[in-house]
């Protein structure tokens, strides 16, 4: 036998140079790793490139508190003409859904993350307008743009823009409606210029988060950490067990060791991964939490409700993973990649809204784990951990994939023991 050659080993060495002209060895590593990255590049691409042209309905509040009389020769005042030409130019435009309500409503909207944003008219709007014209002009009307931060920075910046340009075109409208009096156009050049476009829009916070919020995504990073936690430890837990009973071997570095095979049936071996989920998902969720919150201080006002949603999301996903695994075998990993990541992350609406990207990513927003976790985390962290705010859409989502893993793994692994399918042995070339 020669030096450095395995015991099991028998016949000449072959050279990787003859091996590489097998064409065989290359196809299976060619076409997956091909259609993953053709497949990633497409949905993650796909679902960020055009976030302004894919908007669809993004809800926004639109609260006129106006109480002022119409001005001479109209019928309305100014706060509700403007209200009604946002409204009608919004009922054109598929891109917005303007939500009309009162202050409160629009603020509990705000601190439910149902709006992304509102814009507000005030109690006096009609006065100031009517001011303008006369010497008793003490101040410019004024709308108000409220931000939601709590919906991401991005949604957050694109219901601002959409507010904004309503408050511009309502500006100009006024505009052309006061330079058509005769006070006006007798007044001076600098006078009629203002007049032009007299409206000044405010921004304000309409729901703040704390400063360590990440301006709003910290809830889809620690979302994130979740989804991994769960995926990454499952695969870890099957592999380790799979090695430990003898059905695959263990390799580090140039030590290779292979233990005595434990007779155990599909099924059987499915209930030890799972029960070992459940265990280590106590111990990985800890420390996400001690990481997090601990010694970075993320903000977590709901700090043991967090923790509890946080396990429970991450034995989902580490239970989904090892049904995935017991069903498709060594291909499980690829499929939960694709299954808990690939087509999770660019719909979880968590950086990039749903109302903003194409409309088949809001279709895997309906059931993909990622974006359901993520609402209950932005709803724990940002919104008072409100049902409606997406926490019970979380947890009804979870207590869903919760079952399906059970039912799909268990399915699969009781199938392959009555057909007598046993998982073959490694045996030396």
């Amino acid at each position: 036998m020669a030096s450095g050659m395995p015991p099991h080993a028998s016949g000449p060495w072959v050279g990787a140079g003859r091996l590489l002209g097998r064409w065989k060895l290359w196809l299976m590593p060619a076409v997956l790793s091909s259609l993953v990255a053709l497949v990633l590049s497409l949905l993650y691409m796909g679902g960020i490139l055009t976030p302004e042209s894919s908007l669809h309905r993004m809800p926004v509040a639109l609260v006129n508190q106006d109480e002022g009389k119409p001005l001479p020769g109209q019928r309305a005042n100014v706060g509700t003409q403007a209200a009604r030409s946002i409204l009608s130019a919004g009922s054109s435009d598929d891109r917005v859904r303007w939500r009309p309500m009162s202050r409160a409503k629009a603020q509990d909207e705000l601190a439910s993350g149902k709006v992304y944003g509102a814009l507000v008219i005030p109690k006096d709007f009609t006065a100031t307008v009517g001011a303008l014209a006369t010497s008793d002009a003490k101040s410019r009307p004024a709308l108000t743009v409220l931000t939601n931060p709590g919906v991401g920075s991005l949604a957050s910046s694109l219901a601002g823009r959409i507010t904004q340009n309503a408050a511009h075109q309502v500006s100009v409208s006024v505009g052309k409606q006061l330079s058509a009096s005769p006070e006006v156009k007798q007044a001076s050049a600098a006078t009629r210029v203002l007049i032009a476009d007299p409206v000044e829009v405010r921004t304000q916070v309409g729901h703040p988060i704390g400063a360590h919020s990440g301006l709003g995504l910290s809830a889809f990073y620690y979302a994130l950490l979740l989804v991994l936690a769960g995926f990454i430890g499952g695969n870890i837990i099957h592999n380790g067990v799979d090695s430990g009973l003898g059905y695959a071997d263990t390799e580090i570095g140039p030590w290779h060791s292979r233990r005595p095979t434990v007779h155990i049936n599909r099924t059987q071996t499915l209930v030890l991964k799972m029960a070992m989920t459940a265990g280590l998902a106590l111990l990985t969720t800890s420390l996400i939490m001690l990481a997090t919150i601990g010694v970075l201080g993320m903000d977590a006002p709901h700090a043991g409700l967090l923790w509890v949603f946080s396990y429970c999301a991450v034995l989902t996903v580490g239970l989904g993973v090892q049904a995935i695994n017991a069903a498709f075998g060594s291909l499980g990993q690829l499929v939960s990649m694709f299954v808990f990541i690939a087509l999770a992350l660019p719909s979880s609406g968590a950086t990039v809204p749903l109302e903003a990207v194409p409309g088949f990513y809001r279709f895997l927003g309906a059931f993909e784990p990622m974006r359901q976790l993520a609402a209950g985390v932005r709803a724990i962290l940002y919104f008072d951990a409100r049902a409606d705010a997406g926490l019970g859409r979380g947890w009804v989502m979870i207590a869903i994939g919760f079952v399906v893993a059970l039912a799909f793994g268990f399915a699969a692994t009781r199938y392959y023991d009555r057909r007598g399918l046993h998982r073959m042995v490694p045996q030396p070339g």
